[in-house]
């Protein structure tokens, strides 16, 4: 079982990883993981949460959003509507609207409740609309992001049993025919006698 474990860390280290690299998650920005520790053991969602499981995830999770400079905030299960477990200081930053409760492994999921107990100062909040997002377990994080998720096909497709699926997002392309969606230099520096004023 320990080595069993220790692989989950380095599953959910690599998930975590690929994403910053694949999906081009800057330091600042920020990430949703919605974890089924019941999958990752093989069993139905929400039948068999495993803290321990949840402990090595975290771990791994964390190596990579200290060394990647990344926020991380973690989806609760349906039974706490899927609000969301961050630091307090962020939610704060980022204006989100703070709920009142405390995941427990029967109500938020196994993750989110130890996630929440290794934060400084952890709250939940409503909704998140974020950078990127992995999903392990098929957890449907999806509401979390941002407009629009561009879906990204891991290398690494579980995390013990679970299946990983993970997204990161672009701005909307706007406009029509004449619309430029990468600058040069040349851009930059052109002005164009056909402006459209």
């Amino acid at each position: 079982m320990a080595s069993e474990l220790h692989s989950i860390a380095d599953q959910a280290e690599g998930a975590l990883q690929e994403l910053v690299r694949s999906g081009g998650v800057r330091p600042g920005q920020i990430v949703v993981l919605g974890v089924s520790t019941s999958e990752v053991r093989g069993e139905r969602i929400g039948s068999s949460g495993a803290e321990a499981i949840a402990e090595q995830i975290h771990e791994g999770i964390e190596r990579v959003r200290q060394q990647a400079g990344v926020h991380i905030v973690w989806q609760c299960c349906e039974h706490l509507n899927r609000a969301l477990v961050t630091e307090r200081r962020l939610a704060e930053a980022q204006g989100w609207t703070e709920v009142s409760a405390v995941p427990v492994p029967k109500a938020g999921g196994s993750m989110a409740a130890y996630a929440y107990r290794q934060m400084e100062e952890p709250c939940l909040v409503e909704a998140v609309q974020v950078h990127a997002g992995i999903d392990i377990g098929e957890t449907l994080i999806g509401m979390h992001l941002r407009p629009v998720a561009v879906p990204l096909r891991p290398a690494i497709r579980s995390v013990g049993q679970a299946r990983v699926n993970m997204a990161a997002t672009r701005p909307r392309l706007i406009g029509g025919a004449r619309a430029v969606y990468e600058a040069t230099r040349e851009d930059r520096n052109h002005s164009d006698t056909q402006n459209c004023d």
